[in-house]
């Protein structure tokens, strides 16, 4: 029997928040590893991208592991790639409690923490100590509530973390902090790039850490137009898509959808992956992208490499299915990759757009 599902109704009867922290400590202490064991990957699931090797596509999300406790330990029970934070200059609590709330009736989550976290002279030193042989770790970057210079904020983060990171996402989507959406705009997304660039240009690592984008899944057509060309002219090295939603599906079931706060979980996979295609379109395939949102099985992971992401993430589905969806995405997903002909995870990213080019239609 999973020890996920066994201990999964001891963790119900605690506040969403309250087992979150028993996640991290249980991956932390080596609790996790006694019952969960990453095997060795599909050679098909390797990926080559910036320079790095992923020994698979498959990342754990932004969000979960926030003050990079247990960064080493994700890698060990099977991800391709961590992504801790986000990160904030100076240390800040968050939103009030309660902020993270389970949609058990549609698998989903609502969170509104507010970049809660430990600040970066702590995130830096856990980084430091980090055993970097075990796979890339990547940093997300976001500003104080009461920053009145954001672009300073993701500056002073790049600088600092830079010589640490395998790559670093500048997070200025997340609905939970005032305004910071606001900072997709274009005239303050460029400020923030060339802020970003010109710090990690004064950080004189050898080889500097590529430079990503984490965007919203509610932006409009212009809006992701104004994006791809922001990231097509200031050649930065990838997009994240996506962040949580603030949007609220009709088809929700659970009474918590009133929550405020940004939804992730099986509701976002549709719409984060329209994005998705919309702008590995927008910037003709020409930058890696990172899909994220929804995924919650091997077929999600495919639709959104298909779809044109080069990696995969997911985070709120192991909140329902725990640790062992690693291993389940990772086995199926190797599995439709085969089906289809491809002989790796590389040439099968866009697949979808390359079928609508040729007159086949595209699969959903």
């Amino acid at each position: 029997m999973d020890f996920y599902r066994w201990i999964l109704p001891v963790l119900r009867r605690f506040e969403t928040e309250e087992a979150h922290r028993f996640a991290i400590w249980g991956l932390r202490s080596g609790l996790a590893s006694l019952f969960y064991r990453a095997t060795p990957d599909d050679p098909a699931l390797a990926m080559m991208l910036w320079g790095k090797t992923f020994r698979n596509p498959v990342g754990l999300a932004a969000g979960f592991d926030k003050n990079a406790e247990a960064s080493d330990a994700a890698l060990k029970l099977g991800f391709g790639f961590v992504e801790v934070g986000g990160v904030t200059p100076k240390p800040q609590t968050g939103n009030p409690r309660p902020r993270l709330f389970r949609l058990d009736a549609d698998r989903a989550v609502i969170n509104r923490m507010g970049f809660n976290n430990e600040g970066l002279e702590v995130v830096a030193a856990r980084l430091r100590a980090r055993n970097r042989q075990l796979g890339p770790v990547a940093v997300n970057l976001g500003k104080n509530k009461d920053a009145a210079d954001a672009a300073a904020d993701y500056a002073a983060l790049t600088e600092a973390l830079a010589p640490l990171a395998d790559f670093l996402v500048l997070n200025v989507s997340s609905p939970n902090t005032p305004g910071l959406r606001a900072l997709q705009h274009t005239e303050a997304l460029i400020g923030i790039v060339r802020a970003a660039k010109a710090a990690r240009v004064r950080a004189m690592v050898a080889t500097p850490p590529p430079l990503l984008l984490k965007i919203a899944p509610d932006l409009d057509s212009s809006e992701l137009a104004d994006i791809a060309r922001v990231t097509l002219e200031e050649k930065l090295d990838g997009v994240v898509v996506s962040n949580t939603t603030v949007a609220r599906p009709a088809s929700l079931l659970s009474p918590l959808h009133t929550e405020s706060g940004g939804l992730s979980g099986a509701p976002l996979l549709e719409p984060s992956t329209r994005v998705l295609r919309r702008m590995y379109e927008l910037t003709r395939g020409a930058v890696p992208l990172i899909g994220v949102g929804g995924i919650a099985g091997g077929a999600d992971a495919y639709a959104k490499i298909r779809a044109g992401a080069s990696l995969v993430q997911f985070y709120s589905a192991m909140v329902f299915e725990g640790p062992g969806l690693i291993g389940r995405v990772k086995r199926e997903l190797a599995v439709l990759l085969k089906r289809d002909g491809f002989n790796n995870v590389a040439d099968a990213v866009g697949a979808d757009h390359r079928q609508g080019a040729n007159g086949l239609g595209a699969k959903a």
